[in-house]
C-alpha cells in the first residue's frame, strides 16, 4: 500500500515563484509538522517554489529527510495576462479540460504533468510520501484520483491543506484529513 500526503502550502506572500511564506505561514509550516511528523513520511517531494519548500522544511528537519524539488509540481499558470475574471476563467478550465489562455496551460496538460511525477513519486521504493505543491494544480491531481474533484474543491482548499492518497491494489481513495 502506498500513501501520499498532498500537501498545499502555507500561507505566503504572493503568487510569485520566489514568494516566501508569511509569519502566519511560518507558524502553519511548524502545525503541518506537528500533524505530519508521525505518520510514517520516509520521503518528501515539493514545487520548487519557495513557499512550498519553506512549507515543509520544518519537517524535513525534525525527520532528516531532504526535500527534493521536482518542476512538474510547480503551479499552473492559467494565463500570462493579467485576468479580472480569473475565477471565472479558472472554473470554466474545470469544465473544458482542454481550454487554454493566452499563455496559459490547460488543465489537462497540467494535470498529465502532475500524473507523470505522481507515477514517478509512487514508484519510489518507499511507502509514504508528502508531496507538497499548489492549490490549481492540487485539484487536478486529486481529479486524476477521483473525477468529481472539480472548482467546487479547490475553492475548499486552504492553506495548508492536507489530502491523504491511498493506494492499494490499483484503486485509489482520497480523503481530505487537515484539521
Amino acid at each position: 500500500m502506498k500513501r501520499l500526503y498532498i500537501v498545499r502550502h502555507c500561507k505566503a506572500d504572493g503568487q510569485l515563484p520566489e514568494a516566501r511564506l508569511t509569519a502566519e505561514g511560518e507558524e502553519q509550516a511548524e502545525a503541518l509538522a506537528d500533524f505530519l511528523q508521525h505518520k510514517g513520511v520516509e520521503r518528501i517531494v515539493a514545487s520548487p517554489f519557495l513557499r512550498a519548500i519553506q512549507s515543509v522544511e520544518p519537517l524535513g528537519d525534525r525527520l532528516a529527510l531532504p526535500i527534493r524539488a521536482d518542476e512538474r509540481l510547480a503551479e499552473r499558470v492559467l494565463s500570462s495576462e493579467v485576468l479580472p475574471d480569473w475565477v471565472d476563467r479558472l472554473r470554466e478550465s474545470f469544465d473544458d479540460l482542454d481550454a487554454v489562455l493566452e499563455g496559459g496551460e490547460s488543465s489537462r496538460t497540467a494535470m498529465a504533468r502532475a500524473v507523470e511525477a505522481i507515477r514517478e513519486i509512487m514508484d519510489f521504493p518507499v511507502d509514504t510520501t508528502v508531496v507538497v505543491s499548489h492549490g490549481n494544480l492540487i485539484a487536478l491531481m486529486l481529479r486524476h484520483f477521483d473525477d468529481h474533484t472539480g472548482f467546487a474543491e479547490w475553492q475548499a482548499l486552504t492553506n495548508p491543506d492536507v489530502h491523504l492518497v491511498t493506494i492499494a491494489e490499483g484503486a485509489a481513495r482520497v480523503e481530505r484529513i487537515w484539521r
